[in-house]
């Protein structure tokens, strides 16, 4: 890979570079993911973490639940970044990307929380939250929050 990936904020306060190929780019419509985004789906994109470089600022991070935490530019609000704490791989929000047209989803996740009137990307892949014992168990951090996931 001889270009990195590019993206940041809106304000410009906080840039990152990510120096591998994106992966397991997706969607999300679980609620967390709903409220963190202020919108009625997350578009994600992964790269290794220790492939992604901060190189103007750093974003604030806010732990949404004992499992993971959600990066955002303090200045300006933009959501950044989601990583679940004990994975080698952090997510970037699509919509943060210089080119977020190279970034092309190719599974939704979260299925059971997404909206009846929304239909985006019909032809791919559908999965629900996993009933994971970690999910199951995770405290959840955000308002009106409960003890599961979705």
């Amino acid at each position: 890979m001889s270009e990195p990936i590019t993206g940041g904020c809106q304000c410009g306060a906080v840039r990152y570079a990510a120096h591998a190929p994106l992966e397991k780019v997706h969607l999300c419509h679980c609620r967390m993911c709903q409220r963190a985004m202020g919108n009625v789906f997350a578009a994600l994109a992964g790269v290794p973490k220790d492939k992604l470089e901060w190189t103007k600022g750093r974003p604030s991070l806010f732990a949404s639940s004992s499992v993971a935490k959600r990066g955002f530019c303090e200045k300006c609000g933009t959501p950044l970044t989601f990583a679940y704490n004990d994975t080698k791989r952090i997510y970037v929000t699509i919509g943060s990307l210089d080119r977020p047209q190279d970034a092309v989803p190719i599974v939704q996740y979260g299925v059971e929380s997404q909206l009846p009137w929304l239909e985006v990307n019909a032809h791919l892949p559908r999965e629900e939250t996993a009933k994971t014992d970690a999910l199951a168990e995770m405290t959840i951090h955000q308002f009106g929050g409960s003890s599961t996931h979705g």
